[in-house]
């Protein structure tokens, strides 16, 4: 094992090239080959860079094949980076099936930070970060996008989602039916390319503002969808006011715990109404 390749997971630019790290373009310069979503698509990186490592394609396809060819590679001591076509591999992006036979057969897997559109997004949305759920790309069928959908209704945690240009619309009308008009988004599109765009609103206005302009609809998106506020008519007053007493002087996990305890109540239903009292 002493002799094994290491497994580089290399994150590469969403948008702008200048997002790649120093990193990243040393590990694509030194390791022995790149395992590549699409050779052509990242034949272009290669060459603004002038990397000249050769490519060798891993995707949906082929990956369960490639997987087996690799780790022999590894095995033999060749070192090798995993890359998709932006961002942060496996993330909504094939290669989870080789890391996972990488691991099984004791190869080093070494994850470089870098570029992902999803933490991106939501760093910037102005929604509440403490907790967030990410579901990749929402189902194209309709009714097994409703089904997800109504499986986060009361989810509070804010939830995140990617979309293609031709579903965008139909996404958040299916977010308006199923968690109403009044739920409040954000849309954002083509992060940190030219036309980058951050549309925060209503359910509601949100698909209003994608049927106004067709260039409302162009590029890859990230869906936010705010999490369930709790309904504080569900509390006793006297709960409320106990646990407002305590955040004054405690951390919101702290004051929630305590109140749950002597109510009877959930913990982290008392904690969110904790958080809103702050915002």
């Amino acid at each position: 094992m002493a002799n094994f390749g290491k497994l580089f997971i290399v994150p590469t630019p969403i948008g702008n090239l200048e997002d790649i790290t120093l990193r990243a373009i040393r590990t694509l310069n030194e390791v022995d080959l790149i395992a590549a979503e699409d050779t052509r698509h990242s034949q272009k990186l290669m060459q603004h860079f002038d990397i000249s490592t050769r490519l060798i394609s891993l995707h949906d396809h082929n990956e369960a094949q490639r997987a087996t060819q690799l780790i022999e590679k590894l095995q033999q001591g060749l070192n090798i980076a995993l890359i998709s076509d932006a961002g942060t591999p496996l993330i909504s992006d094939p290669g989870y099936g080789f890391v996972n036979q990488c691991r099984a057969n004791s190869v080093d897997v070494i994850p470089l930070p870098g570029a992902c559109a999803a933490v991106t997004a939501l760093s910037g949305a102005g929604l509440a970060t403490d907790r967030f759920r990410f579901e990749g790309f929402l189902p194209v069928k309709q009714q097994a996008k409703t089904q997800v959908l109504e499986s986060i209704e009361r989810e509070t945690a804010t939830c995140v989602f990617y979309e293609s240009p031709r579903r965008i619309a139909d996404t958040v009308q299916a977010v308006v039916d199923v968690l109403g008009a009044e739920r409040k988004v954000v849309v954002a599109k083509e992060l940190s390319k030219t036309f980058e765009t951050f549309y925060s609103g209503t359910a509601g206005e949100a698909l209003e503002w994608l049927h106004a302009d067709s260039n409302h609809q162009r590029g890859e998106f990230v869906l936010m969808i705010a999490g369930h506020k709790s309904d504080v008519n569900d509390i006793p007053e006297e709960a409320l006011k106990l646990l407002k007493l305590l955040m004054a002087e405690l951390p919101p996990k702290k004051a929630a715990a305590i109140v749950a305890q002597q109510y009877g109540l959930k913990k982290n239903t008392l904690y969110q109404i904790g958080l809103e009292f702050g915002s």
